[in-house]
């Protein structure tokens, strides 16, 4: 009698080699375009948003004694002479700025407040977050015209079993609302100096490396 092979087998088998195939070739995500490894024009990014642990230099003119370095708390709020709790997370420095004058407008006449970040952490928006199969995952603040290339310098690059070419960048469209997902080749950008495979960042955007499983 003739052998056959039951068709939830052969399903099975068919199933488990398209999964093998997406492994091999880093999946169906789309591919972002190619970026200069420098660019031919760099210009400003967006205007910096102040997140929790930025340290802040208050100067307000003519005085010095309402003025303060500080640190934003976890809470997001600064605390400086004659301003309590004043929310800070989610403003501009100007923002910041104008919203102290208004506070301090009660006390003194017409005063001119200037905020300095001096050191700068970010919002999770405007951060890059690199995570998974990476020498050493982070978090680190997003600068205008970073690269992937950038940010995998920042963090040490790849360790020695992680799945490059199967990298996924994860970024939120604000236009649309939605998260997208794509594929980045990073084992080809890094261990073949593959230039096509450099790709511009956003801010927010987060970066997951897989280990490889063989």
């Amino acid at each position: 009698m003739r052998n056959t092979v039951p068709g939830k087998t052969l399903l099975s088998t068919a199933a488990l080699g398209l999964a093998l195939s997406a492994c091999a070739t880093g999946g169906t995500a789309p591919q972002l375009e190619p970026a200069r490894f420098v660019s031919m024009q760099e210009g400003p990014g967006e205007e910096y948003i102040i997140g929790p642990l930025d340290k802040l230099t208050i100067h307000v003119w003519r005085n010095d004694e309402l003025g303060a370095e500080v640190q934003v708390r976890p809470d997001g709020r600064i605390t400086t002479p004659l301003v309590s709790d004043m929310p800070a997370v989610g403003k501009t420095p100007t923002m910041l700025s104008e919203d102290i004058r208004l506070q301090l407008s009660q006390y003194i006449e017409e005063p001119i407040v200037t905020v300095i970040v001096n050191e700068f952490a970010g919002t999770f928006s405007q951060q890059v977050r690199i995570v998974g199969a990476t020498t050493e995952p982070a978090s680190i603040p997003y600068r205008a015209n970073m690269t992937l290339l950038d940010a995998m310098i920042a963090v040490g690059g790849l360790s020695e079993y992680a799945a490059g070419n199967r990298s996924t960048l994860i970024r939120f469209d604000r236009q649309s609302g939605e998260q997208r997902e794509y594929t980045v080749r990073l084992a080809d950008l890094l261990r073949r100096g593959d230039s096509d495979a450099n790709v511009m960042l956003m801010p927010g955007d987060v970066i997951i490396i897989p280990e490889s499983m063989f």
